[in-house]
């Protein structure tokens, strides 16, 4: 399966570099360019796409309010959105995944993040960049009720190391080589938890992890 991919960025030059990284993975195609938010909503319309990389400060539209109108959760087909920019901002990390952002990376992140966050997307899981992950998971509300001592004691060990490891920002593929297991088996896990928290992504169980003071 070919991963199709939409980018949205003002900045020709982006756009050129992300083609080139995207287009150059045998998995993946660059089927659209937006050069503006407003641009963004009617292409993905249009294309359908699997993933749609936005940026956060466009012309007409700002890449929040496209996040919030393909993937947003009043929205009855969403499309995976994955926000890319350049501004570390607290504030546009919390509300790129508020209204339904399956990842959020930063440009200078390099080539191989960005595709892990496709690949991400497209899996259902949910990528941000190292460098805001830990920051961010310290101060996101959790989604999830305040039992958590009986939440706790519903996951096992196993489940309870992993639920640790992913409040660190670490992917399937990191987790499996931490503790000795495929990524395949990592996954399994994380899907696992999810289900047992009732959480809808890892944002979800890592939020749980700090609000439940187990965060090392």
């Amino acid at each position: 399966m070919t991963i199709r991919i939409l980018l949205a960025d003002d900045q020709e030059s982006v756009r050129m570099g992300f083609r080139l990284i995207l287009d150059s993975q045998p998995d993946m195609e660059v089927v659209g360019e937006a050069v503006d938010g407003l641009q963004a909503v009617e292409l993905a319309g249009i294309l359908r796409p699997d993933v749609v990389l936005a940026d956060i400060r466009m012309p007409r539209l700002d890449g929040l309010e496209v996040t919030r109108r393909l993937a947003g959760p009043e929205v009855a087909d969403p499309v995976r959105v994955v926000v890319v920019t350049t501004f570390d901002l607290d504030e546009y990390v919390h509300t790129a995944l508020h209204n339904g952002a399956c990842g959020f990376l930063l440009k200078r992140s390099g080539p191989a993040l960005l595709v892990e966050a496709v690949r991400a997307a497209v899996a259902g899981d949910t990528m941000i960049s190292p460098s805001v992950t830990v920051r961010l998971l310290k101060h996101l509300q959790s989604p999830v009720k305040p039992k958590s001592a009986a939440l706790i004691e519903s996951l096992t060990d196993r489940e309870t190391e992993i639920a640790r490891l992913v409040a660190k920002g670490l992917t399937n593929a990191e987790i499996g080589t931490e503790l000795f297991i495929s990524a395949g088996t990592a996954k399994t896990h994380v899907a696992h938890i999810q289900r047992k928290l009732d959480v809808r992504n890892r944002v979800g169980i890592a939020a749980w992890v700090w609000d439940s003071g187990l965060a090392a």
